[in-house]
């Protein structure tokens, strides 16, 4: 038998799930046997050593850990996949014990009707679940350093129009990386095709087409491009509020 987790008392049932339904559900993606203490909360496993998954059972005390932080079993389920992470913060770490800046602060990622929280989400990509003092974030690597500086941003104080300009700018950036690459597969893909052989001049007009194509792309590493690029229209105009 291994440990797994330890986790609120109150986050048991949902462990659990009505008639053992999302217990049911985890075993037979991890192919372990849970025993779950309902007094200690104490969560271990009894894994089937023919079928174990070492990557399963390397994520799974996260798995646990995002249901008892307060993430939905099926949205937690996703860690199972190699390339979905979780990161999680204390508050308490950043604002200190009291129970009222701790309030205050959770009330801040939050925003009102649930704001802040959900634009960080549409923007990074992440699922982020705020329990108790703890904010907890998963996504893969791309979305994770897109929403931690962001969550980072506010625990430090920030203001929310700052924290999610900056939010949008890595976005944006991110897919400016996201396009060179995909850009650079197609011309790579393209040259090693046979086809351009048997076609006089093809070669030579592809190659025209990808200097003319090269010469508009811009440099992801010169700011001065990027703030180019990123300037607004004359009719256009984003506005952050302060919850």
């Amino acid at each position: 038998m291994e440990h797994l987790a330890r986790i609120p008392k109150d986050r048991i049932g949902v462990l659990i799930g009505k008639g053992g339904e999302t217990r049911k559900l985890i075993e037979k993606a991890s192919g372990g046997s849970l025993q779950i203490d309902s007094q200690s909360g104490e969560v271990n496993i009894i894994w089937d050593s023919e079928t174990i998954d070492p990557i399963v059972r390397m994520k799974m005390p996260d798995l646990i850990m995002a249901i008892g932080r307060g993430l939905a079993p099926k949205r937690a389920l996703q860690l199972l996949n190699d390339d979905i992470f979780l990161r999680m913060y204390d508050i308490r770490e950043w604002v200190g014990r009291q129970p009222n800046q701790v309030r205050r602060m959770r009330s801040r990622l939050i925003g009102t009707n649930g704001r802040i929280r959900s634009l960080i989400e549409e923007l990074s990509g992440c699922e982020i679940s705020i329990y108790g003092s703890t904010v907890l974030i998963i996504g893969d690597d791309e979305s994770l350093l897109i929403a931690g500086p962001a969550i980072e941003g506010i625990l430090r104080g920030s203001e929310h129009g700052t924290v999610l300009y900056g939010l949008e700018q890595d976005r944006r950036k991110q897919r400016l990386q996201s396009r060179s690459l995909e850009s650079y597969q197609d011309k790579t893909t393209e040259s090693q095709s046979g086809f351009e052989a048997l076609v006089p001049g093809l070669a030579s007009a592809r190659r025209k087409a990808a200097r003319k194509f090269k010469n508009t792309q811009i440099n992801i590493e010169d700011q001065n491009e990027i703030n180019d690029m990123l300037e607004l229209a004359e009719d256009e105009e984003i506005v952050y509020e302060e919850e």
